[in-house]
């Protein structure tokens, strides 16, 4: 009989001070106090209902909060809402439970509040610590603010994770190269180091900043991946550097194809059930409107299963983000699918170069993380 992947908790709260004008996010500007008492009702509602939902009871794995600016509900509603989880589910002692939080927000009581709540891990959305690049992404915090946070996050909990954006408009190499090293400075575990990208219904979409060319945007990336691997820096992921293995343990979930519960206004969530010993895969969202959520008995948007051959596609979407790999057996484990199944598409990928030939694992190769568009093209 299949076994089922790990089971981790995805949190989101929707709110932020003012959206960012690249941010393609379930977010919302908060225009009145928040409704923290309410929403977390709704949260706990939901939980609730997932929970009775699933056909076999896992522990639980990660807790990941994310929105909007999580960091934006005072210290004792998130307290309570980790003692909700707590009650519904159970928190191991060792579970990594991860708060975004953003710099505009920081004060240090508030920190050493979240830190007592059983926060144990603080993403902070840096993404420049060049005061003139921050007002072109819209950020409300500017450089001085950027550094006491995560200076402060260091201090307070024992992992913590920066995030920063490169390729910002107008910036040069040598200042996303010195973002970069200020990062490193400041000592942080892990890092999620990624150029700005133009999405669809954001406000750069409708209005193009002027951003580096081709060969800037190249230059930054090789010379940033340089420093980052002379300073003890290892890149696990695309997008994402850990020093001694302190890999986001939600993440890697995410990416070797565990699933997931999305609790939370636009939360979206992946689930894997055992149908009469078979193995399905449901995916699941959330209303997005914060106030719709709220008043929702069901807040469920839809509900859909994972098809045996959209499967292939979806799990080399994740595994194939990571540098190493995974190994090949857990195609078989996450999915109903198997290598053998897909032993010709396999073949072609190792052929052009874009997957390694080592047999039992399913890894990119330099080549095939420079192009891995064209990889993933290959199991549509």
């Amino acid at each position: 009989m299949p076994t089922l992947p790990p089971l981790a908790l995805y949190l989101h709260l929707p709110w932020c001070i003012r959206k960012c004008p690249y941010c393609d996010f379930n977010s919302h500007a908060q225009n009145q106090p928040l409704p923290e008492a309410e929403y977390l009702d709704a949260l706990s509602r939901d939980l609730a209902q997932e929970l009775a939902r699933l056909t076999q009871k896992r522990p639980l794995h990660s807790i990941f909060i994310g929105g909007g600016t999580p960091s934006l509900f005072h210290p004792d509603s998130l307290a309570a809402l980790l003692n909700e989880v707590d009650r519904l589910w159970g928190i191991p002692s060792h579970t990594e439970i991860t708060l975004e939080a953003n710099p505009g927000t920081f004060e240090m009581e508030r920190f050493q509040g979240f830190r007592q709540a059983g926060i144990n891990r603080l993403s902070i959305g840096v993404q420049s610590f060049h005061t003139p690049a921050l007002q072109a992404l819209g950020r409300i915090h500017n450089a001085q603010q950027a550094l006491a946070a995560a200076q402060s996050a260091r201090e307070l909990f024992p992992r913590v994770n920066l995030d920063l954006m490169h390729g910002l408009p107008g910036q040069t190499p040598e200042q996303a190269l010195a973002d970069l090293q200020q990062a490193v400075d400041l000592e942080p575990d892990h890092l999620s180091w990624y150029q700005l990208t133009i999405e669809p219904n954001t406000e750069f979409h409708a209005r193009p900043p002027q951003l580096p060319v081709d060969e800037a945007l190249w230059s930054i990336q090789e010379s940033g991946q340089q420093l980052l691997a002379e300073q003890g820096f290892v890149q696990y992921e695309i997008s994402a550097y850990a020093r001694a293995e302190r890999y986001s343990q939600h993440n890697l979930n995410y990416w070797r194809f565990g699933d997931y519960l999305g609790i939370g206004a636009g939360a979206h969530g992946k689930v894997s059930r055992l149908v009469e010993g078979q193995l399905e895969i449901e995916r699941h969202h959330k209303l997005r409107q914060p106030k719709a959520y709220m008043q929702a008995l069901n807040p469920d948007a839809g509900r859909e299963r994972v098809a045996p051959e959209d499967q292939a596609f979806e799990f080399m979407l994740n595994a194939l983000r990571l540098t190493s790999g995974v190994e090949s057996s857990l195609l078989h484990e996450r999915t109903v699918l198997n290598s053998e199944s897909l032993t010709k598409t396999l073949q072609q990928a190792r052929q052009r170069g874009l997957l390694e030939a080592d047999p039992g694992r399913l890894q990119p190769s330099a080549q095939g993380r420079l192009f891995l568009n064209d990889l993933l093209e290959l199991f549509l």
